[in-house]
């Protein structure tokens, strides 16, 4: 991990959200809490049962919230894309993280103490409305995959996966390639299947022309096919 400068990003402008409902005095407290920092691919930003102090802020990259499970498999639960907030929950239910953040590509993240933003909160009905917001839209998002993962086939948990990424990260300039390569072990982990599974799905949609591959990067070539296939399971 390596910090970074400050200056490089107009960070007020980026987190214009939680930023907003401050007071002029709690804003300058805040900006004076900013700490950025770089992440490699694949490497940690918290791990498992490691006490949250910071609320992290993905200002560029992509981020993976997992969780270890049985055999050694990994389980993704949520995707993380600029500029969106994570790491925060485990801190006001009082608990230890029970997942794992890692960036998935070169990633700059910025770190605000959760004790600032706990007296923040208390100080302000405004800031404290914006995360019961932010937290409730994220149960929201695990209630519906949740439902996807356990009640749906392999075709279907791996289409609405291509679906989830195109709607979380855009597509590329041809408007037909994914924004975002996985590996397929992080493709099977976002699905729940085996990476065994995942390349032979995957195949057998690209056989059916609903995408092609190349390497790593996937282009939807019929989305209205792949949702058809999500929406039966």
């Amino acid at each position: 991990m390596v910090k970074i400068n400050i200056s490089d990003f107009n960070i007020p402008e980026m987190i214009s959200d939680l930023w907003a409902p401050l007071t002029l005095e709690q804003r300058e407290r805040l900006a004076g809490s900013f700490t950025l920092q770089t992440y490699k691919k694949n490497e940690i930003v918290h791990s498992e049962d490691e006490t949250p102090t910071h609320l992290y802020c993905l200002l560029k990259g992509k981020v993976k919230v997992f969780r270890e499970g049985v055999g050694g498999r990994s389980q993704i639960v949520r995707m993380i894309k600029p500029v969106e907030y994570f790491g925060f929950r485990a801190f006001f239910a009082n608990e230890t993280y029970v997942n794992a953040a890692a960036a998935v590509e070169s990633s700059v993240v910025c770190l605000i103490p959760l004790s600032l933003i706990d007296e923040l909160v208390k100080e302000n009905i405004r800031l404290a409305c914006f995360f019961i917001r932010n937290l409730s839209a994220s149960l929201g998002v695990a209630d519906r995959r949740t439902v996807n993962l356990t009640q749906k086939h392999i075709r279907g948990r791996l289409a609405e996966s291509l679906l989830f990424l195109k709607e979380s990260y855009g597509l590329e300039e041809d408007n037909s390639t994914l924004s975002i390569y996985l590996s397929r072990e992080d493709l099977a982990n976002l699905s729940n299947m085996t990476t065994s599974n995942a390349i032979r799905t995957l195949s057998q949609f690209a056989s059916e022309k609903l995408i092609a591959i190349d390497g790593r990067k996937i282009k939807i070539i019929d989305e209205e096919k792949l949702k058809k296939i999500s929406k039966i399971g």
